[in-house]
């Protein structure tokens, strides 16, 4: 229990100092052993705006977190959204994290 304690200490001080609006959302990342989630939130209404899963992508984890960086940039533009602010969730910047933030990037999200 010891490192999810750790990992929710880390994702408490970032959320201290993070928060998504409406005209520039949370870009929230959730790594699980099997998947990698994101999804655009409004902070200041609640709301999820946007969404992408790992759940129907093939190949290595990290090519899957790739995809899905690439289709939350998608339903981003779908929803009118350019820029977001990134939260990594707790989660180090390196390796699924850094993959799917990338390609975000690339995809045309600005953070």
């Amino acid at each position: 229990m010891i490192k999810k304690e750790s990992r929710q200490k880390v994702k408490y001080a970032i959320r201290k100092k993070v928060s998504g609006t409406s005209k520039r959302p949370r870009l929230a990342v959730f790594r699980s052993n099997k998947e990698i989630y994101a999804q655009l939130i409004d902070d200041v209404a609640g709301n999820t705006l946007a969404y992408a899963s790992s759940a129907d992508a093939k190949g290595t984890k990290t090519e899957q977190a790739s995809v899905v960086g690439k289709l939350i940039a998608d339903n981003a533009k779908k929803a009118g959204i350019e820029t977001v602010v990134f939260d990594r969730g707790g989660f180090l910047y390196h390796g699924r994290v850094k993959a799917l933030a990338e390609s975000a990037r690339e995809a045309g999200l600005k953070f």
